[in-house]
């Protein structure tokens, strides 16, 4: 399998250069060459294969035979080592439930895979690697957990400052060891705007083994896949209907991998983005003008984006063909308030407790079903309601019990060094306190 950059087409390189490179030129994403269609034997008997053969199945055409199968097999058990269940909210809508990992967070999927690829890939090379990610919430915690003492891998976490929950902050600043938290006076898009300049500068990749963990690295991204399949396994035994999949909307990485498993003979109805006050995509759906806008803060920090790394990918899986694209996926603006009383009403009525990016899917989803009575689905749960304590305690008037792996998480001390969204910043601390590290250990 060979994977191309989305801005100059004739780079084309494999999977484990892919996922060493994280980008291509011109801060382009890798795209797959073709996608590999699943067997219908398969899709129709997902229920006799376990969470193991599904993730092998899912994720062997796009690594080919650059892992042997053997480790690969390895590496998907290590990735699906804990319970995604598919739980019944009400009669018409599931909440597939990504938070029961190490990290209480979907994201633990993508950076448990990417992790161990990327540690095969180097065992033999003698210079170390700097994973460089930007965070606005989940994904820093994922990728500190999954990288935690891997050796010949330092990580670099940027996330923006009094922008992520305590548990998130904790979750990938209290670590230390291989692990290095920037605390940027900023957004996410700004963390993120740093990480694409790094990338390009011609000094710091002359001096450091950059890649990135974000989605944007294929390896990150591509096997979020799984556990659509995984749902679909648990949907189809207790459904005739093929299901509405509504998704938290942020980067739109995950909502992007349901839909290349889709492409790929995944059974679905519908997408629904959800996204929160950040709309530029539920306005492109409306005017066709895609137009970046400046990131808000909002109660589901996560999906705090402003323009969408991964939409890119959505609309070559489409080939730009925006009436193909608006019939396949539906696209929901859900402001704060309504996410507050969508926690309330949903805790009231079902005794189920959403954190704010589940709320901001449930809501989305009603407005959809409004439109579409005969139909029902499931949204992604894709954090653990503990770790947005403050609006989830305020809207179902209760505390939430806190799981017992945070307890010594939440005692350790903060690791973080603190900048202003200016590149020499980063600059100055990749080149010198990164750079002198490995120095020191090679």
């Amino acid at each position: 399998m060979k994977y191309y950059n989305l801005k100059d087409t004739l780079e084309k390189i494999n999977f484990r250069e892919a996922t060493i490179k994280g980008q291509g030129k011109e801060k382009g994403l890798f795209f797959p060459e073709n996608i590999p269609q699943f067997d219908e034997e398969f899709i129709q008997n997902l229920h006799q294969y376990s969470n193991e053969e599904i993730a092998y199945k899912c994720m062997k055409d796009f690594v080919g035979d650059e892992i042997p199968s053997e480790i690969l097999k390895k590496i998907v058990t290590e990735t699906t080592s804990f319970k995604i269940p598919l739980v019944k909210i009400n009669e018409k809508i599931s909440i597939l439930e990504l938070f029961h990992g190490p990290t209480l967070a979907f994201k633990d999927i993508g950076a448990r895979f990417m992790s161990r690829c990327l540690s095969y890939f180097l065992k033999d090379e003698q210079k170390k690697v700097t994973v460089l990610v930007a965070t606005s919430g989940d994904t820093g915690g994922a990728v500190a957990h999954g990288f935690y003492k891997i050796p010949q891998i330092n990580v670099v976490i940027l996330y923006p400052k009094n922008r992520v929950s305590p548990v998130q902050e904790k979750q990938l600043t209290a670590l230390g060891e291989n692990i290095s938290a920037l605390e940027v006076n900023g957004s996410f898009d700004d963390c993120q705007n740093l990480v694409k300049q790094a990338f390009s500068d011609e000094e710091i990749n002359n001096q450091l083994f950059l890649t990135s963990a974000n989605s944007i690295n294929i390896a990150r991204w591509l096997p979020q896949q799984i556990y659509y399949l995984i749902a679909l396994k648990q949907w189809i035994q207790q459904y005739k209907e093929l299901p509405v999949i509504c998704v938290p909307s942020g980067n739109f990485g995950n909502i992007c991998a349901g839909l290349l498993a889709h492409f790929r003979r995944l059974p679905a109805s519908h997408f629904i983005a959800a996204c929160n006050a950040n709309h530029v995509i539920p306005d492109y759906f409306e005017t066709q003008n895609y137009q970046p806008q400046k990131a808000v803060t909002t109660l589901s920090n996560a999906m705090d984006v402003g323009n969408p790394s991964n939409f890119v990918r959505i609309l070559e899986l489409f080939g730009h063909k925006f009436e193909a694209l608006k019939n396949k996926i539906s696209a929901y603006s859900i402001n704060d308030n309504q996410t507050m009383s969508t926690i309330t009403e949903v805790y009231e009525k079902y005794g189920y407790i959403l954190e704010p990016h589940s709320a901001v899917a449930y809501a989305a989803m009603i407005q959809y079903l409004q439109e579409n009575p005969e139909q029902k689905g499931f949204i992604l749960g894709t954090a653990h309601p503990v770790k947005f304590p403050e609006a989830v305690e305020k809207a179902i008037h209760s505390q939430i019990v806190i799981p017992e792996l945070l307890n010594e998480l939440m005692k350790k001390k903060k690791k973080t060094v603190e900048i202003n969204p200016d590149f020499e910043e980063l600059r100055r601390f990749l080149l010198h306190k990164i750079w002198n590290n490995e120095q020191n250990i090679s």
